[in-house]
Parts: C-alpha cells; sequence; structure tokens
C-alpha cells in the first residue's frame, strides 16, 4: 500500500472515531474529493457498514439523507441501509461520505463559534460619577431620585429620568465651584446645565464646568472624550467648548465634539445652528452637515453622514462603510473591552451595518463577523480578531 493510501487509511480511521483536527479535515476533504481514491475509500466504507459499531452518528446521518430514509440510527433504519451498501456504486459512496465530512465541518463550525463567544459581555450602562467641588465624588447610579448635593447656590438634581439637573438658587455673588461628570468604559450620561443647555457624554468621557457655568461673559465648559450638546441660546453669553485641541464657540446650536485621545483627529460635526472651531490661529465656521477635522497641525471641513456621528447618542452603532478600527475603537469603550489584532488582519477593512448598541458583544461581533472579513473570539475582556476564513 502506497504512503498516500496508509495515509488516507488514518484519516479515514480518526474521522470515524471524531479526532480529526482541522488541518487533518482539510487534508482528508482532499482525498475524499479525489476521483483517484475513490475505489478505497469505497472499501473502507463498505467495510465500515459491515461492522457498524465503528460508525458514528454523522455518517448515519448523511446515509440516510442521500436514501430519504426517516432517522439514521432507528435500528431498522440501520439494518436496511447496510444491506443496500455493498450494491452501491463508489460514486454514491463517496458522495455520502463527502456529506458527512461537510456536516462534521458545519457541526464543527459552529461549536467553533459557540467557543469563540462562550464568554459573552453585557452592553453599557446608563452611569457615571459626579465630582463637586469639595472632591466628593457621587456615583450617579447608586443614588434615588431628588437632591444630591448643594454648593455656591445651585441645587444639584437627579431627574426621575436620570439625568442630571443644575437648577440655580442663590444670588450671582456667592463663591462657585467646579464640578467634573465623568464616565468610564462601559457607561454613557446625560446633563442639563443651568442654562437649560444638554450634554450627553459618551464612554470613556468627562465634562469639567463652573457649577454656576457662566465665567468671565462665557458658559465655559471642557471636554474629554466625546460629547453631543444641545446649546440653549443666550446672545449675551457665548458657549465655549474647550478641548486639548481646540475650542468650539456657539450662540445655540446642536453639534457632536469628538476628542478622544485615542484618535488621530479631534472632530466637530454641526447638527443645526452655527459653530465657530478655533485651534490656535485656524479658524473655521461650520455649516449643518459639516465636520471640521483638527490633528493639532491643520483644521479641515468636509461634509459627513451625521447618522455615523451621532449613532451613540440615539443608542446605535452605524458602521456603515466606516474604518474598521475606529469601529472596533467605539466597540471596545463601550463595552470596556481591548482589542487585539492578528498580523494577518488587513489595514483597510470598511464595516456595514446598523445595530443596537443594548445587544450583548457577542451579537455585535457576530454581525461584523458575517461579511467575512474577520473573525473574532471574546476572552475574558479581552476581544482577539483574525482574518476572516
Amino acid at each position: 500500500m502506497t504512503e498516500h493510501h496508509e495515509r488516507l487509511t488514518t484519516l479515514f480511521s480518526k474521522y470515524l472515531s471524531k479526532e480529526l483536527n482541522e488541518e487533518e479535515r482539510l487534508e482528508f476533504l482532499s482525498y475524499v474529493q479525489n476521483p483517484a481514491y475513490t475505489q478505497q475509500i469505497d472499501h473502507l466504507i463498505s467495510h465500515s457498514y459491515e461492522h457498524p459499531e465503528t460508525l458514528h452518528s454523522l455518517d448515519r446521518t448523511a446515509g440516510d439523507r442521500i436514501f430519504g430514509s426517516v432517522v439514521a440510527d432507528r435500528p431498522q433504519k440501520s439494518s436496511r441501509l447496510i444491506g443496500l451498501w455493498p450494491r452501491l456504486s463508489a460514486a454514491v459512496a463517496v458522495g455520502i461520505l463527502l456529506v458527512g465530512v461537510v456536516l462534521w465541518n458545519n457541526n464543527s463550525s459552529e461549536q467553533t463559534q459557540r467557543d469563540a463567544y462562550q464568554n459573552d459581555i453585557t452592553s453599557g450602562v446608563t452611569g457615571a460619577t459626579l465630582t463637586l467641588a469639595n472632591g466628593k465624588k457621587v456615583r450617579l447610579g447608586d443614588v434615588k431620585t431628588g437632591e444630591v448635593a448643594k454648593e455656591a447656590g445651585v441645587i444639584i438634581k437627579k431627574s426621575e429620568s436620570g439625568d442630571v439637573v443644575y437648577e440655580i438658587v442663590g444670588n450671582a455673588g456667592e463663591r462657585e465651584g467646579t464640578n467634573t461628570l465623568s464616565t468610564t468604559n462601559g457607561e454613557t450620561y446625560k446633563l442639563r446645565l443651568p442654562d437649560g443647555s444638554y450634554v450627553w457624554l459618551n464612554s470613556a468621557s468627562s465634562l469639567t464646568y463652573s457649577s454656576r457655568l457662566i465665567k468671565d461673559g462665557k458658559r465655559r465648559v471642557s471636554l474629554t472624550g466625546e460629547g453631543y450638546f444641545e446649546i440653549a441660546r443666550d446672545a449675551a453669553h457665548p458657549f465655549v467648548v474647550t478641548t486639548s485641541k481646540q475650542e468650539v464657540e456657539v450662540l445655540g446650536t446642536h453639534f457632536n465634539l469628538n476628542s478622544y485621545g485615542n484618535e488621530a483627529l479631534v472632530t466637530t460635526t454641526l447638527i443645526e445652528g452655527s459653530v465657530l472651531v478655533r485651534s490656535g490661529r485656524l479658524t473655521q465656521v461650520l455649516k449643518p452637515g459639516e465636520q471640521a477635522l483638527n490633528d493639532g497641525k491643520a483644521l479641515r471641513v468636509s461634509e459627513v453622514n451625521i447618522d455615523n456621528v451621532v449613532d451613540w447618542k440615539n443608542g446605535d452603532f452605524n458602521l456603515d462603510e466606516l474604518d474598521f478600527r475606529l469601529a472596533m475603537r467605539k466597540i471596545a469603550r463601550w463595552y470596556n473591552v481591548d482589542v487585539v489584532y492578528e498580523a494577518s488582519v488587513p489595514a483597510n477593512i470598511r464595516s456595514g451595518g446598523w445595530i443596537s448598541r443594548s445587544k450583548n458583544l457577542s451579537e455585535i461581533l457576530k454581525h461584523i463577523e458575517s461579511s467575512g472579513q474577520v473573525s473574532f473570539k471574546i476572552e475574558g475582556r479581552k476581544v482577539y480578531v483574525a482574518k476572516g476564513k
């Protein structure tokens, strides 16, 4: 017997005992599909059906599907199949085995996917920490509706909808304090400032501001991370948002500002109204639907798909035509995971689709994986990314 015939016999035996690994399965399948080995495979299968105790249920199921029998593991059906076997052509025998190998492969793939996602992670939550002027920290998810604190003539409340609300009750002469609202990975929160403006904070973000908001004739806040702003109009007091690379000044408008440290650009996207973006001596005035991109050296403006920018604020991931690694950074912040890429993963992948941020991480990853470009595995708080098969 030649070396290849011996190898096929060995692989066939391991197939029956379910001991094939992935590399061996592919090798075995190449033999099954090669007409040169049809006669040997026919002989191996015939021998196995003469000794049915050596067969596992997958082979019987494959045979029964070919012949239209009901269930292979019923004794009367198995005996009929065994009796038929010697009269089958070699081509049909190989066909049955091929069906068995494919079915086994599908089952193996399903099991592999289940293993990849067995350590699932739930979605992020509404939550934040409020740091008061005296240094006291308040975990907003832990406090009940009502008054949270009072300082500098300002009452800070938690509304019935869960938002933080500032109300000025004292005179303007009282000493002002500085507050910071911050979220960790996997958190988001909504804030109403004393002027009636609203700010939504994305994960891993913080907003620092005076408890009375107005300072030196302007409403000033400082942002790290990402925030969506709906600014109440006040012509006498422009609203200024400061980040590490720029300032955005408005009178009354809706805009999104992304200033995460692990993103190459600070992006300011105007939804409605008008904003002035200032970075050093560079300035740009935006119109609705435009985005300013700031790399610290230059400001450029482009038109964008608004839905891709404010998806997080509306509780979704809009991944249509989004750079894959950018999409994964958004996902990593919301699910509080680290993403690890194999060297084989291409750098120019574009993601696609739209899916709710309320779903478990596995559902998000399966959605992306369906494109066939990548595959994922979750281990603890790490997501491993491999090139698609």
